[in-house]
């Protein structure tokens, strides 16, 4: 099953994230680490969360991009 983000505001909408596609990854493992190396360029993009979809099903989130006190 293909693994994913969907990038939203604080409100929970979507947004689209100029400069990043609609990515899929084979593993939850690879889509975190992503996320891990990219959540400051999503950040800078205007996204605020993102929540980790396994073939389109919430598996976690929405998880804040801000650091903590930010």
């Amino acid at each position: 099953m293909p693994w994913s983000w969907r990038y939203e505001k604080t409100d929970g909408t979507p947004v689209e994230a100029p400069g990043f596609g609609e990515e899929t990854w084979t593993t939850q493992a690879d889509a975190e680490s992503w996320v891990g190396e990219n959540w400051r360029s999503l950040l800078e993009a205007g996204v605020d969360q993102v929540s980790l979809l396994e073939d389109g099903r919430v598996e976690y989130g929405p998880m804040s991009l801000h650091p903590e006190g930010g």
